[in-house]
């Protein structure tokens, strides 16, 4: 009898981790979205860090002003215009068709960026 206990003790561990593995796996519902992802870029010493993202459709870009003077973030084809973000100020676009969208700052124009959305 004692060794019958042992081994239902040492396969119960192993059926409870796995019925309690199912049972959290199911607590997520069909309707739950991850949410569109964010991706930040640096505007510092003059030049937005990273130059180039690529993202994907419906990606929201934040940039932040981490220089000690004003910048904008200006889209090339009007698509997005920042007023002037002054020292760790943010700007964020969500960017909901596929394409290139190149940007500047308004303020200074050799600072340069784009995104590539995918």
């Amino acid at each position: 009898m004692v060794k019958k206990k042992v081994w239902i003790a040492s396969l119960a561990t192993p059926v409870m981790i796995a019925m309690l593995l199912l049972v959290a796996g199911t607590a997520v519902k069909a309707s739950d979205q991850p949410s569109a992802p964010t991706t930040e870029v640096k505007i510092d010493n003059f030049s937005f860090g990273p130059q180039t993202i690529t993202v994907p459709v419906g990606a929201t870009v934040t940039w932040v002003n981490r220089d000690d003077i004003p910048h904008t973030v200006v889209s090339t084809d009007g698509v997005f215009k920042s007023k002037v973000r002054d020292t760790d100020e943010q700007f964020s676009y969500t960017f909901t068709k596929a394409g290139t969208y190149p940007y500047y700052c308004s303020v200074h124009p050799k600072m340069t960026g784009q995104v590539v959305v995918q």
